[in-house]
């Protein structure tokens, strides 16, 4: 497949739908909770790039975990 079709139809969509912004929100809480203590209260923000989209996800912490290496 050629970059520009691949261009293309990566572009094909304009935004998630609420059902996966939602899902992909709680995918990440799963992650984030190991690191940091929030609220849970985190924002997606999507907006088209030249090369696809920037995907900007912003959430507050009250403090950052100690996360234990594994062994």
């Amino acid at each position: 497949m050629n970059a520009d079709l691949k261009r293309i139809l990566s572009l094909d969509r304009d935004d998630m739908s609420d059902f996966e912004r939602e899902l992909f929100l709680s995918d990440v809480k799963k992650v984030t909770d190991e690191y940091f203590e929030s609220d849970g209260n985190a924002s997606l923000e999507i907006t088209r790039a030249d090369d696809g989209f920037l995907i900007c996800l912003l959430m507050s912490a009250r403090r950052i975990k100690n996360v234990k290496k594994p062994q």
